[in-house]
Protein backbone atom coordinates (compact mmCIF):
# COMPACT_ATOMS: atom_id res chain seq x y z
CA UNK A 1 0.00 0.00 0.00
CA UNK A 2 1.51 3.34 -1.08
CA UNK A 3 1.10 6.67 0.72
CA UNK A 4 -1.84 7.83 -1.40
CA UNK A 5 -3.71 4.63 -0.69
CA UNK A 6 -3.07 5.04 3.04
CA UNK A 7 -4.54 8.58 2.90
CA UNK A 8 -7.55 7.31 0.95
CA UNK A 9 -8.00 4.54 3.51
CA UNK A 10 -7.84 7.09 6.33
CA UNK A 11 -10.61 9.09 4.62
CA UNK A 12 -12.83 6.01 4.69
CA UNK A 13 -12.27 5.71 8.44
CA UNK A 14 -12.71 9.38 9.38
CA UNK A 15 -15.13 11.09 6.97
CA UNK A 16 -18.92 10.89 7.07
CA UNK A 17 -20.70 8.85 4.41
CA UNK A 18 -21.94 12.02 2.65
CA UNK A 19 -18.40 13.38 2.17
CA UNK A 20 -16.47 13.35 -1.11
CA UNK A 21 -13.87 10.60 -1.02
CA UNK A 22 -10.70 11.11 -3.05
CA UNK A 23 -10.82 7.52 -4.24
CA UNK A 24 -14.31 8.08 -5.71
CA UNK A 25 -13.62 11.29 -7.62
CA UNK A 26 -15.35 11.65 -10.97
CA UNK A 27 -11.91 12.42 -12.33
CA UNK A 28 -10.41 14.82 -14.84
CA UNK A 29 -11.22 15.61 -18.44
CA UNK A 30 -7.81 14.25 -19.39
CA UNK A 31 -7.06 11.04 -17.53
CA UNK A 32 -3.77 10.88 -15.64
CA UNK A 33 -1.80 8.17 -13.89
CA UNK A 34 -2.43 8.11 -10.14
CA UNK A 35 0.21 9.74 -7.93
CA UNK A 36 1.93 7.48 -5.40
CA UNK A 37 1.95 10.11 -2.64
CA UNK A 38 -0.92 12.52 -3.19
CA UNK A 39 -4.66 12.09 -3.67
CA UNK A 40 -6.31 13.73 -6.66
CA UNK A 41 -7.59 16.58 -4.49
CA UNK A 42 -4.12 17.15 -3.04
CA UNK A 43 -2.76 17.43 -6.58
CA UNK A 44 -5.49 19.97 -7.44
CA UNK A 45 -4.65 22.04 -4.38
CA UNK A 46 -0.95 22.04 -5.27
CA UNK A 47 -1.56 22.97 -8.91
CA UNK A 48 -3.68 25.95 -7.88
CA UNK A 49 -1.25 27.06 -5.19
CA UNK A 50 1.69 27.06 -7.63
CA UNK A 51 -0.18 28.78 -10.47
CA UNK A 52 0.60 32.28 -11.74
CA UNK A 53 -3.04 33.26 -11.31
CA UNK A 54 -2.83 32.49 -7.60
CA UNK A 55 0.29 34.62 -7.16
CA UNK A 56 -1.39 37.57 -8.88
CA UNK A 57 -4.09 37.64 -6.19
CA UNK A 58 -1.69 39.44 -3.87
CA UNK A 59 -1.98 42.56 -6.05
CA UNK A 60 -5.73 42.40 -6.67
CA UNK A 61 -8.13 44.54 -4.64
CA UNK A 62 -10.52 43.04 -2.12
CA UNK A 63 -12.53 46.20 -1.27
CA UNK A 64 -10.13 49.10 -0.77
CA UNK A 65 -8.32 50.26 -3.89
CA UNK A 66 -4.58 51.07 -3.64
CA UNK A 67 -4.43 51.03 0.14
CA UNK A 68 -0.99 51.70 1.56
CA UNK A 69 -1.60 50.18 4.97
CA UNK A 70 -0.06 46.77 5.49
CA UNK A 71 -3.08 45.33 7.27
CA UNK A 72 -5.85 45.71 4.68
CA UNK A 73 -7.00 42.56 2.93
CA UNK A 74 -6.14 41.81 -0.66
CA UNK A 75 -7.75 39.16 -2.83
CA UNK A 76 -4.97 36.78 -1.72
CA UNK A 77 -5.43 37.25 2.02
CA UNK A 78 -9.19 36.96 1.51
CA UNK A 79 -8.61 33.62 -0.19
CA UNK A 80 -6.45 32.39 2.68
CA UNK A 81 -9.08 33.39 5.25
CA UNK A 82 -11.78 31.62 3.24
CA UNK A 83 -9.59 28.54 3.13
CA UNK A 84 -9.03 28.53 6.89
CA UNK A 85 -12.73 28.94 7.65
CA UNK A 86 -13.69 26.35 5.06
CA UNK A 87 -11.25 23.76 6.39
CA UNK A 88 -12.50 24.30 9.94
CA UNK A 89 -16.13 23.80 8.90
CA UNK A 90 -15.20 20.73 6.83
CA UNK A 91 -13.30 19.16 9.74
CA UNK A 92 -16.19 19.85 12.10
CA UNK A 93 -18.74 18.20 9.82
CA UNK A 94 -16.48 15.34 8.76
CA UNK A 95 -16.02 16.34 5.13
CA UNK A 96 -12.96 16.19 2.86
CA UNK A 97 -10.80 19.02 4.12
CA UNK A 98 -8.33 18.77 1.24
CA UNK A 99 -11.09 19.10 -1.34
CA UNK A 100 -12.36 22.21 0.45
CA UNK A 101 -8.82 23.60 0.51
CA UNK A 102 -8.40 23.12 -3.24
CA UNK A 103 -11.76 24.77 -3.98
CA UNK A 104 -11.17 27.72 -1.68
CA UNK A 105 -7.71 28.45 -3.02
CA UNK A 106 -9.06 28.53 -6.57
CA UNK A 107 -12.43 30.19 -6.09
CA UNK A 108 -11.38 33.78 -6.90
CA UNK A 109 -8.70 33.26 -9.56
CA UNK A 110 -11.02 34.88 -12.11
CA UNK A 111 -11.61 38.08 -10.17
CA UNK A 112 -10.79 41.28 -12.04
CA UNK A 113 -8.53 44.12 -10.90
CA UNK A 114 -10.22 46.68 -8.63
CA UNK A 115 -12.62 44.11 -7.16
CA UNK A 116 -16.27 44.10 -8.24
CA UNK A 117 -15.77 47.42 -10.05
CA UNK A 118 -13.76 45.52 -12.65
CA UNK A 119 -16.38 42.81 -12.87
CA UNK A 120 -19.07 45.42 -13.60
CA UNK A 121 -17.05 46.91 -16.43
CA UNK A 122 -16.30 43.55 -18.06
CA UNK A 123 -19.94 42.48 -17.63
CA UNK A 124 -20.96 45.39 -19.87
CA UNK A 125 -18.17 44.75 -22.38
CA UNK A 126 -18.45 40.99 -22.86
CA UNK A 127 -21.50 39.72 -24.78
CA UNK A 128 -23.41 37.48 -22.41
CA UNK A 129 -21.91 39.20 -19.39
CA UNK A 130 -18.98 38.41 -17.14
CA UNK A 131 -19.09 36.53 -13.83
CA UNK A 132 -15.96 35.99 -11.80
CA UNK A 133 -16.90 32.46 -10.71
CA UNK A 134 -17.21 31.38 -14.36
CA UNK A 135 -13.94 33.14 -15.14
CA UNK A 136 -12.22 31.29 -12.29
CA UNK A 137 -13.19 28.01 -13.96
CA UNK A 138 -11.99 29.36 -17.30
CA UNK A 139 -8.64 30.30 -15.75
CA UNK A 140 -7.93 26.78 -14.52
CA UNK A 141 -9.38 25.06 -17.60
CA UNK A 142 -8.29 27.31 -20.46
CA UNK A 143 -5.80 30.00 -19.48
CA UNK A 144 -3.28 28.64 -16.99
CA UNK A 145 -0.02 27.07 -18.18
CA UNK A 146 -0.08 29.06 -21.42
CA UNK A 147 -3.42 27.68 -22.48
CA UNK A 148 -3.01 24.08 -21.33
CA UNK A 149 -5.05 24.50 -18.15
CA UNK A 150 -4.55 22.67 -14.87
CA UNK A 151 -6.76 19.64 -15.62
CA UNK A 152 -8.50 19.70 -12.24
CA UNK A 153 -11.05 17.21 -10.96
CA UNK A 154 -14.74 17.67 -11.66
CA UNK A 155 -15.51 18.22 -7.96
CA UNK A 156 -13.09 21.14 -7.63
CA UNK A 157 -14.37 22.78 -10.81
CA UNK A 158 -17.98 22.40 -9.65
CA UNK A 159 -17.22 23.95 -6.25
CA UNK A 160 -15.48 26.93 -7.83
CA UNK A 161 -18.31 27.46 -10.31
CA UNK A 162 -21.05 27.44 -7.67
CA UNK A 163 -19.36 29.40 -4.87
CA UNK A 164 -20.87 32.77 -5.74
CA UNK A 165 -24.23 34.25 -4.79
CA UNK A 166 -26.80 33.50 -2.13
CA UNK A 167 -30.05 33.79 -4.05
CA UNK A 168 -32.53 30.92 -4.07
CA UNK A 169 -32.39 30.75 -7.86
CA UNK A 170 -28.75 29.70 -7.96
CA UNK A 171 -27.81 26.04 -8.04
CA UNK A 172 -25.78 24.61 -5.19
CA UNK A 173 -22.53 22.74 -5.68
CA UNK A 174 -22.99 19.00 -6.11
CA UNK A 175 -20.75 18.22 -3.14
CA UNK A 176 -21.15 19.25 0.47
CA UNK A 177 -17.56 20.50 0.28
CA UNK A 178 -18.57 22.89 -2.50
CA UNK A 179 -21.45 24.16 -0.39
CA UNK A 180 -19.03 24.76 2.48
CA UNK A 181 -17.02 26.99 0.13
CA UNK A 182 -20.05 29.19 -0.54
CA UNK A 183 -20.64 29.75 3.17
CA UNK A 184 -16.99 30.15 4.14
CA UNK A 185 -16.58 32.80 1.40
CA UNK A 186 -19.46 34.87 2.79
CA UNK A 187 -18.42 34.38 6.42
CA UNK A 188 -14.90 35.54 5.58
CA UNK A 189 -15.60 38.60 3.47
CA UNK A 190 -18.46 40.05 5.50
CA UNK A 191 -16.40 39.95 8.67
CA UNK A 192 -12.99 40.94 7.35
CA UNK A 193 -14.54 43.77 5.32
CA UNK A 194 -16.09 45.09 8.54
CA UNK A 195 -12.66 44.89 10.14
CA UNK A 196 -11.03 46.76 7.23
CA UNK A 197 -13.80 49.36 7.17
CA UNK A 198 -13.30 50.09 10.86
CA UNK A 199 -9.55 50.35 10.27
CA UNK A 200 -10.21 52.80 7.41
CA UNK A 201 -12.47 54.94 9.60
CA UNK A 202 -15.56 54.31 7.47
CA UNK A 203 -17.30 52.33 10.20
CA UNK A 204 -17.20 52.01 13.96
CA UNK A 205 -18.40 49.09 16.05
CA UNK A 206 -21.24 51.34 17.28
CA UNK A 207 -22.51 51.80 13.70
CA UNK A 208 -23.12 48.07 13.23
CA UNK A 209 -26.81 47.09 13.66
CA UNK A 210 -27.13 46.26 17.36
CA UNK A 211 -29.80 43.60 16.88
CA UNK A 212 -27.48 41.71 14.52
CA UNK A 213 -24.41 42.08 16.72
CA UNK A 214 -26.39 40.75 19.66
CA UNK A 215 -27.01 37.55 17.67
CA UNK A 216 -23.62 37.17 15.97
CA UNK A 217 -21.14 38.61 18.46
CA UNK A 218 -19.52 41.82 19.66
CA UNK A 219 -16.23 41.50 17.79
CA UNK A 220 -14.62 40.03 14.68
CA UNK A 221 -13.54 36.76 16.30
CA UNK A 222 -16.84 36.18 18.07
CA UNK A 223 -18.84 36.65 14.88
CA UNK A 224 -16.72 34.20 12.91
CA UNK A 225 -16.88 31.66 15.75
CA UNK A 226 -20.68 31.99 15.92
CA UNK A 227 -21.10 31.51 12.18
CA UNK A 228 -18.63 28.63 11.87
CA UNK A 229 -20.08 26.71 14.81
CA UNK A 230 -23.63 27.29 13.61
CA UNK A 231 -22.75 26.09 10.11
CA UNK A 232 -21.21 22.90 11.50
CA UNK A 233 -24.00 22.12 13.95
CA UNK A 234 -26.88 22.98 11.64
CA UNK A 235 -25.41 20.95 8.79
CA UNK A 236 -24.93 17.92 11.05
CA UNK A 237 -28.53 18.35 12.18
CA UNK A 238 -29.64 18.46 8.52
CA UNK A 239 -27.77 15.26 7.73
CA UNK A 240 -29.22 13.47 10.78
CA UNK A 241 -32.67 14.23 9.33
CA UNK A 242 -31.73 12.97 5.88
CA UNK A 243 -31.22 16.46 4.42
CA UNK A 244 -27.84 16.45 2.67
CA UNK A 245 -27.26 20.20 2.66
CA UNK A 246 -24.89 22.71 4.23
CA UNK A 247 -26.73 25.61 5.86
CA UNK A 248 -26.96 27.99 8.78
CA UNK A 249 -29.82 28.01 11.25
CA UNK A 250 -32.66 30.38 10.44
CA UNK A 251 -31.71 32.88 13.16
CA UNK A 252 -27.99 32.99 12.38
CA UNK A 253 -28.50 32.83 8.61
CA UNK A 254 -30.95 35.74 8.67
CA UNK A 255 -28.58 37.80 10.82
CA UNK A 256 -25.68 37.19 8.43
CA UNK A 257 -27.83 38.08 5.42
CA UNK A 258 -28.88 41.35 7.07
CA UNK A 259 -25.29 42.17 7.99
CA UNK A 260 -24.26 41.51 4.38
CA UNK A 261 -27.04 43.85 3.21
CA UNK A 262 -25.76 46.50 5.65
CA UNK A 263 -22.26 46.24 4.15
CA UNK A 264 -23.56 46.61 0.59
CA UNK A 265 -25.55 49.71 1.51
CA UNK A 266 -22.87 51.37 3.60
CA UNK A 267 -19.53 50.20 2.19
CA UNK A 268 -19.54 48.24 -1.07
CA UNK A 269 -22.02 50.53 -2.83
CA UNK A 270 -21.88 53.44 -0.40
CA UNK A 271 -21.12 57.05 -1.30
CA UNK A 272 -17.75 57.13 0.51
CA UNK A 273 -16.02 54.85 -2.02
CA UNK A 274 -18.01 56.04 -5.03
CA UNK A 275 -15.30 58.39 -6.33
CA UNK A 276 -12.62 55.71 -6.18
CA UNK A 277 -14.93 53.14 -7.77
CA UNK A 278 -15.57 55.50 -10.68
CA UNK A 279 -11.84 56.12 -11.13
CA UNK A 280 -11.21 52.38 -11.29
CA UNK A 281 -13.96 51.91 -13.87
CA UNK A 282 -12.56 54.79 -15.93
CA UNK A 283 -9.12 53.16 -16.02
CA UNK A 284 -10.48 49.74 -16.95
CA UNK A 285 -12.80 51.07 -19.63
CA UNK A 286 -9.94 52.85 -21.36
CA UNK A 287 -7.54 49.91 -21.13
CA UNK A 288 -10.24 47.62 -22.54
CA UNK A 289 -10.95 50.07 -25.36
CA UNK A 290 -7.26 50.26 -26.26
CA UNK A 291 -6.80 46.51 -26.61
CA UNK A 292 -10.10 46.12 -28.42
CA UNK A 293 -8.74 48.53 -31.03
CA UNK A 294 -5.18 47.14 -30.88
CA UNK A 295 -5.46 43.38 -30.24
CA UNK A 296 -2.03 42.74 -31.78
CA UNK A 297 -0.50 44.32 -28.67
CA UNK A 298 -1.87 41.56 -26.43
CA UNK A 299 0.26 38.51 -25.48
CA UNK A 300 0.10 35.58 -27.89
CA UNK A 301 -2.30 33.43 -25.86
CA UNK A 302 -4.94 36.18 -25.87
CA UNK A 303 -4.41 36.94 -29.56
CA UNK A 304 -5.07 33.28 -30.27
CA UNK A 305 -8.23 33.36 -28.17
CA UNK A 306 -9.37 36.48 -30.01
CA UNK A 307 -8.95 34.64 -33.32
CA UNK A 308 -10.67 31.42 -32.23
CA UNK A 309 -13.29 32.64 -29.74
CA UNK A 310 -13.80 36.27 -30.72
CA UNK A 311 -12.15 39.60 -29.95
CA UNK A 312 -14.37 40.40 -26.97
CA UNK A 313 -13.44 37.09 -25.33
CA UNK A 314 -9.72 37.54 -25.91
CA UNK A 315 -9.69 41.07 -24.51
CA UNK A 316 -11.84 40.08 -21.54
CA UNK A 317 -9.51 37.20 -20.65
CA UNK A 318 -6.47 39.50 -20.83
CA UNK A 319 -8.07 42.23 -18.73
CA UNK A 320 -9.49 39.81 -16.15
CA UNK A 321 -6.05 38.40 -15.40
CA UNK A 322 -4.48 41.78 -14.64
CA UNK A 323 -3.55 42.89 -11.15
CA UNK A 324 -4.40 46.42 -10.05
CA UNK A 325 -0.82 47.66 -10.42
CA UNK A 326 -0.34 46.05 -13.82
CA UNK A 327 -3.56 47.61 -15.11
CA UNK A 328 -2.60 51.05 -13.79
CA UNK A 329 0.88 50.80 -15.34
CA UNK A 330 -0.64 49.92 -18.71
CA UNK A 331 -3.05 52.84 -18.45
CA UNK A 332 -0.18 55.21 -17.67
CA UNK A 333 1.94 53.87 -20.53
CA UNK A 334 -0.92 54.13 -23.01
CA UNK A 335 -2.61 57.40 -22.04
CA UNK A 336 -0.33 59.52 -19.81
CA UNK A 337 2.06 61.85 -21.72
CA UNK A 338 5.80 61.30 -21.25
CA UNK A 339 8.46 63.99 -21.13
CA UNK A 340 10.72 63.23 -24.09
CA UNK A 341 12.53 66.61 -24.32
CA UNK A 342 14.56 68.04 -21.42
Amino acid sequence: MNIREKIERNEELTLINEASFSKKTKGRKMQEEKDLTRTDYMIDRDRILHSKSFRRLKHKTQVYIKTFGDHYRTRLTHTLEVSQIGRTIAAGIGLNETLVEAMTLGHDLGHVAFAHNGEEVLAKFLPGGFRHNEQSVRVVERLEKNGEGLNLTEEVLDGILHHSGFSNGRADAKTLEGQVLKYSDKIAYINHDIDDSIRAGLLTEDMLPKELIKVLGDCHGERIETLVNDCINNTLDNISKGIVKVSLSEEIGSAMAELRKFMFQNVYLGDVLKVERNKAKFVLEHVINHYYKNPDEMPEIYRNIAETEGLHRGVADYIAGMSDDYCLNLFNNIYVPKFVIY
